[in-house]
């Protein structure tokens, strides 16, 4: 599916045109991208969350996977990227291009609490409540069987969850949902 880009909100740039991304998830252990800068960042009004079924990278249509996305409420520990002004129409294209694949996210920009400051950044959230794909808050039995047992595109759920945990405890994040959910998925597989 082709995303729909008629109503993006235009970036947001910092006086030199450079621009701020916003990781949550893969994006901080596997950006896929060229950056002048990394930083520590915080966004309100958001949580990371299981909330997305996947029909592409990590399951399919048929037999969905579960993705993160960012969740109304609360707030969230990431990475911001700050992207060079002539690098920015490539990357946000790239990130349309990984993100959107069914359109279940769309563009949002917001700020992020950095230690250097704030800073405005693009982030993709799930269209809530408007699209098939946003799986809202799950039960944690069943996001953990859709996590052992989705694959897609870009592998099973089971390696995503291990890889997202495994990279937000390297950076002092702690994230006691995240790991519940590990240890329910790794008790799934060991049945397998």
């Amino acid at each position: 599916m082709i995303p729909d880009t008629s109503a993006d909100p235009m970036p947001v740039t910092e006086p030199n045109g450079d621009i701020w991304v916003f990781g949550y998830g893969s994006l901080m252990w596997k950006p896929g991208f060229a950056h002048l800068e990394r930083r520590a960042a915080t966004v309100h009004g958001y949580h990371r969350a299981f909330c997305v079924y996947s029909h592409w990278h990590r399951g399919s249509p048929e037999k969905p996977g579960l993705v993160l996305g960012l969740d109304r409420g609360g707030s969230c520990r990431g990475a911001a990227y700050r992207i060079a002004a002539a690098e920015a129409a490539d990357v946000i294209a790239y990130l349309d291009a990984r993100e959107r694949v069914t359109d279940v996210y769309h563009q949002h920009w917001t700020r992020a609490r950095t230690a250097q400051g704030p800073v405005p950044v693009l982030t993709y959230v799930p269209r809530f409540r408007t699209h098939v794909q946003y799986a809202g808050k799950l039960p944690a039995e069943r996001a953990a069987l859709l996590l052992a047992h989705g694959v897609g595109n870009s592998g099973p759920g089971w390696e995503y969850l291990e890889n997202t945990v495994a990279h937000l405890v390297d950076e002092g994040i702690r994230d006691p949902h995240l790991i519940d959910l590990r240890e329910r998925v790794r008790a799934i597989r060991a049945m397998l």
